[in-house]
């Protein structure tokens, strides 16, 4: 058996940045802003701490594709549902590693989320971790899930004792840290007992916010101008990495305890087909790359969920019948039951469609091709999906497209959307690998606070969102308050968690 190597295989499409201007033809029939700076393009009114919410505010005003210039960098952006619909169509198109992406190779390398498309550490991983989100090692992961939970519920029923707010984004940052490192590499990084965030969460996050200033600083300028930031990074990821090494070389030296998790299959699993074995370089990136992206989303996800559910008491208390009828007075919920919380589910997935918490996804084209028909792109060019504005396209989800409306998920509005128009975890060969432990994750989750908490909000408290190449509620705080003990349960029909007329698995239907 042999180890990958790091290179390189086949043709490549040139790397790092490539302006719209070498791959879009007619680049002059897409709308831009109306202002533009010279040499600094069209930065009026804009930030360099919330790009895609000003993206978001362009993209109302000039339609489903549009271009924007920053920095002598010309790019392009698309959020129309037929023309993310071309885009999902894998034979002409590719994940595009750029813009934020490529700033955390550094970091991640040839990790999953960040390999380019040609390096074949990427397959060798896929293949070799695919079983462990299969649905026997779910179930496996589920108790410990559960574990951590317990640990997130027991800080909660002190502050609600205490009658204390909760900061919500920290502490399902400290729930999904604690979730990952436990089901994935047997590792405990103590969160619940720290008063401040772990070392590594505090790395990571500076190692985001790094690669997403990358993007609002001319390349030229930007080793004077972050000169300091560069420092703090490198010291960021030399932290990460320590971290990861030490958390490897502790697997290493306790030997026999068998592929069950992410690293053990890292380590001990050889490609079914090639014998190929992931090399040690890649086997830290890949563990740095679920451990920052396997909590990451997930946390805002359950942030940006339960701030629409304090804020809806309607759906709140819907919701909390569904666990009530579901689960009944059992104390630990079975893995099976998770699948059955319709309606919880169908709240997940409309915070997600308002707030996907990776809330872009790139594309480039495999060869010259027409995109939609209209707009020619030559091999290599490439486009920013902002999933937000696809997931608020008025065509398909309706004028009242900026409203919760966790119904939008019910099963027949589902059938009746066109596919590719509901994309929080990206799309194709290249979409997120651990959708469904996040999905099963963070339905458990929500349905165990659900069960145990009235959610409160903070008075005057108005949505706001921080972004980190990610998104999250900034400064969100609820106050949890104990229920009293839920009525006898009843029955439970299709729309509240039983089998649909057709046996279908809520947990692995989607919208599009």
């Amino acid at each position: 058996m042999t180890e990958t190597t790091d290179r390189p295989a086949g043709p490549s499409l040139p790397r790092g940045f490539r302006g719209a201007e070498q791959g879009w033809p007619e680049l002059h029939r897409i709308p831009r802003p109306p202002y533009r700076v010279p040499l600094l393009g069209d930065v009026v009114g804009a930030s360099r701490h919330t790009p895609l919410q000003d993206s978001l505010a362009l993209a109302r005003k000039l339609g489903p594709i549009f271009r924007r210039r920053a920095f002598g960098k010309e790019f392009v952006l698309v959020w129309g549902a037929g023309l993310v619909a071309d885009l999902a169509d894998e034979a002409r198109f590719a994940k595009h590693v750029g813009l934020g992406v490529a700033n955390l190779r550094p970091l991640a390398g040839d990790g999953l989320f960040t390999a380019y498309n040609d390096e074949p550490n990427w397959q060798t991983a896929h293949d070799v971790l695919a079983p462990a989100f299969g649905r026997d090692a779910m179930a496996g992961y589920h108790p410990m899930m559960l574990d951590v939970a317990e640990r997130l519920t027991d800080r909660w029923d002190r502050a609600a004792a205490a009658g204390r707010a909760v900061d919500v984004p920290g502490d399902m940052t400290r729930l999904t840290l604690e979730t990952i490192a436990r089901t994935g590499f047997g590792h405990d990084f103590g969160s619940f007992e720290r008063a401040r965030p772990h070392p590594f969460v505090t790395a990571m996050v500076g190692a985001l916010a790094h690669a997403q200033r990358l993007n609002t600083v001319p390349a030229p300028l930007a080793p004077w101008l972050l000169r300091g930031a560069s420092r703090r990074n490198a010291a960021d990821i030399a932290h990460l990495n320590r971290t990861v090494d030490d958390l490897v070389r502790a697997r290493r030296e306790a030997p026999g305890k068998g592929p069950a998790d992410l690293l053990g299959r890292m380590l001990e699993t050889a490609h079914p087909e090639t014998g190929e074995r992931l090399s040690a370089r890649n086997v830290r990136r890949q563990v740095i790359t679920f451990l920052v992206a396997g909590h990451e989303t997930t946390s805002g996800a359950l942030s940006f969920a339960l701030h629409y559910l304090s804020r809806h008491p309607g759906v709140a208390a819907r919701a909390r019948a569904e666990v009530d009828r579901v689960w009944g007075p059992t104390a630990t919920p079975g893995y099976e039951q998770v699948a059955k919380l319709r309606y919880v589910r169908r709240v997940l997935d409309e915070s997600l469609r308002l707030w996907p918490t990776a809330p872009a996804f790139a594309r480039e084209a495999r060869a010259d091709t027409v995109l939609a028909g209209t707009h020619p792109m030559r091999r290599g060019a490439w486009t920013l999906v902002l999933t937000p504005m696809l997931h608020r396209d008025p065509g398909v989800w309706g004028p009242d497209a900026e409203r919760f409306d966790p119904d939008r998920f019910e099963p027949k509005a589902v059938r009746s959307r066109p596919a590719h128009v509901f994309k929080p975890f990206g799309t194709g060969s290249r979409a997120c690998i651990g959708r469904q432990f996040a999905l099963h994750e963070a339905t458990l989750v929500l349905g165990l606070l659900l069960r145990r908490y009235e959610l409160r909000p903070e008075e005057g408290y108005q949505l706001s969102v921080t972004e980190r190449l990610t998104v999250m509620p900034r400064d969100l705080r609820l106050h949890p308050e104990r229920r009293t003990a839920p009525a006898a349960p009843a029955a439970a029909g299709p729309e509240d968690g039983g089998p649909d007329p057709a046996g279908h698995c809520p947990a692995h239907r989607t919208g599009g």
